[in-house]
């Protein structure tokens, strides 16, 4: 089950880029609140969220947010950073009803060693790192584990492979894998590389070839080398 934890909020009437600038200078960030009955601009404590987050790990995270007193159930949907230094600038909640189910993505996570590649020499791909499911809050959980030991070398694991307990609907299709055992890629580059160099070299052998038993060109005299380098070392003759 997903971590709960509490959260104080307080509605703020202002809005804008100005107006958030000069709200993190007091020690608070904005965020938003969407509910059934639309959205509401609120702003918490920078310090008590930035803390929260890095204690929960997971990316569902169910909070008791109190809102100018009152307690609602919301679910973290989205975090903002800053481009430069990466501190938190912005965060977005859901409201939620413990009794009604919601849709929510989940990571999948992927538990022991394939044979393939222990026994096999092959390498294990990750393929789809979330799925989308629909289940009740209480029900949320960090990730989905999938037990990938069985799996020989050119095995594909696909989301219809995933065996979940009934209280979650799959929402992700069936059709998108989710991990495979492939063969490694050196060897494949190395027999393409060794396929490409060879019509180089046939080729430059023909070319040479051609080049020392190629007749000279029509109207040119052969140039006589040997007996030029004897007449060279003719003596001169007596007088």
């Amino acid at each position: 089950m997903a971590k709960e934890i509490k959260l104080s909020a307080s509605t703020r009437e202002t809005s804008g880029t100005s107006a958030a600038k000069a709200m993190r200078k007091t020690g608070f960030m904005p965020a938003v609140v969407y509910g059934e009955k639309g959205a509401r601009s609120v702003k918490v404590n920078s310090r008590e969220f930035d803390t929260m987050v890095k204690h929960n790990t997971s990316e569902n995270l169910i909070v008791d947010l109190d809102v100018d007193g009152k307690v609602i159930k919301a679910l973290l949907r989205e975090v903002q950073h800053e481009a430069v230094y990466g501190g938190v600038i912005h965060a977005d909640f859901l409201e939620i009803s413990m009794t009604k189910k919601m849709r929510v993505t989940i990571p999948v996570e992927l538990k022991g060693e394939p044979l393939g590649v222990s026994q096999q020499g092959g390498i294990l791909e990750h393929l789809a790192r979330h799925i989308e499911v629909e289940c009740l809050p209480g029900d949320l959980v960090d990730s989905i584990d999938v037990d990938v030991t069985s799996m020989g070398l050119g095995k594909t694991m696909m989301v219809r492979d995933i065996v979940l307990d009934p209280k979650y609907t799959v929402l992700t299709s069936g059709d998108v894998a989710v991990a495979t055992v492939v063969a490694p890629r050196e060897e494949k580059v190395e027999e393409v590389a060794a396929a490409e160099a060879a019509p180089e070299v046939i080729g430059k052998k023909k070319e040479e070839g051609a080049a020392e038993g190629a007749a000279p060109a029509k109207g040119a005299a052969a140039a006589p080398a040997k007996d030029a380098k004897k007449e060279e070392k003719k003596p001169a003759a007596k007088k």
